[in-house]
């Protein structure tokens, strides 16, 4: 009987933490979405305006400019969310404690780790979300609006691709056009291996192809080296040294590459492997990669900040100051990693280190900080 008595409260303890657990989550949730859709609308919004300054020159009609703006959202919608799961916490938290709803918990035995935990999960579960399903749609659209600008604004077309066959270049001269096949290319150079080209006249007319063992890229020119040249109808031709007119530079090709933005999470791994396998660096991709790992630990991390500046009661006046405190925090840790992102594409620090330095660090300053305000 006394055994009996003495679970039931244990009990009552256990149903009021799933009841204060699911309640703190969906007041984070609710704000998390109410700031979500907000932030979206204007950047959506100032999108529109961008683009419709930027296509003024251009016979483009509005119609064009909507859509551009609608498959860049995803992409510009991601790339918000930290900012987004700073704000919606520092609102849930300071709600739950301007109406003491925090200091009853308190006071039944509730510590500060524990009415965090539905906040953190709920920011795992969307940064996991964020990394395996946003970010996969916001690659597919996102590319598609690489190549509308192209066309309406940069009036340039992709040169390069790379796929498990090789290396495929395309270039258009005043003869017609060439497409360029290569096995591989020489780390550190333009300097194509095992090549084949395809050369076509005005309509896609083939004209004539060449394989080859080498061809290198210098100015103003493709200079291949023993080469075979095989004419419809005609005896092939063997020449040691042929030149092929290009207007291609290395900074072109470079360009061409599909930016790291472009390509989904899923994808990422094969089309860095597929890189190096053609012999150029895969360094934007790789840090790219591991920044989507750390982006669930990264919204850890911006909830343990947001609580340290929105846990404590404030005195009167002071609430707008912890505010804009959190706010310029967050805004603090974007630029510097950033910078830290910087350095890691300039090879100066490994690329691992420079994508998880600024969720690793965010995070154990929040632990700090909780640790030296709170009790524990």
């Amino acid at each position: 009987m006394i055994s009996v008595l003495a679970s039931q409260p244990a009990m009552r303890r256990l149903r009021l933490s799933a009841t204060l657990t699911g309640y703190i989550a969906r007041q984070y949730l609710f704000w998390f979405g109410s700031f979500y859709f907000a932030i979206v609308a204007i950047i959506f919004l100032a999108t529109i305006v961008d683009l419709l300054d930027r296509l003024a020159t251009k016979d483009v009609s509005l119609v064009v400019s909507l859509k551009m703006a609608s498959l860049k959202l995803p992409y510009l919608s991601q790339e918000v969310m930290p900012f987004t799961v700073l704000f919606a916490a520092m609102a849930t938290f300071w709600r739950l404690t301007r109406s003491h709803e925090l200091v009853v918990a308190r006071a039944a035995g509730v510590s500060v780790w524990q009415f965090l935990l539905p906040v953190l999960g709920s920011s795992v579960v969307i940064g996991m979300l964020a990394v395996s399903a946003l970010n996969p749609l916001a690659s597919i659209l996102l590319s598609r609006y690489e190549r509308l600008e192209a066309s309406y604004i940069r009036n340039q077309q992709s040169v390069l691709a790379v796929s498990e066959t090789g290396l495929w270049l395309r270039q258009a001269d005043d003869d017609g056009q060439s497409v360029i096949h290569a096995e591989r290319v020489k780390p550190g150079s333009v300097f194509l291996q095992q090549v084949i080209v395809f050369r076509y006249a005005d309509q896609d007319r083939f004209v004539d192809r060449i394989d080859a063992r080498e061809a290198q890229l210098q100015d103003g020119r493709w200079l291949i080296l023993d080469a075979m040249l095989s004419r419809p109808g005609e005896a092939s031709q063997f020449y040691e040294q042929f030149e092929l007119p290009t207007d291609l530079t290395v900074d072109k090709i470079q360009e061409s590459f599909a930016p790291p933005e472009t390509i989904a999470f899923w994808h990422l791994p094969r089309f860095i492997e597929l890189m190096q396998a053609a012999g150029f660096s895969a360094t934007p991709h790789r840090l790219q990669f591991h920044r989507l790992l750390a982006l669930p630990m990264l919204f850890a991390a911006m909830v343990l900040l947001a609580a340290t500046f929105s846990l404590r009661p404030q005195r009167r006046g002071r609430v707008g100051v912890a505010i804009l405190a959190g706010m310029l925090t967050g805004f603090l840790l974007y630029f510097l990693s950033n910078f830290v992102f910087a350095i890691g594409l300039s090879g100066t620090i490994p690329i691992v280190l420079a994508a998880w330095t600024p969720a690793g660090v965010s995070l154990m300053l929040g632990v700090a900080m909780l640790l030296h305000l709170e009790d524990g």
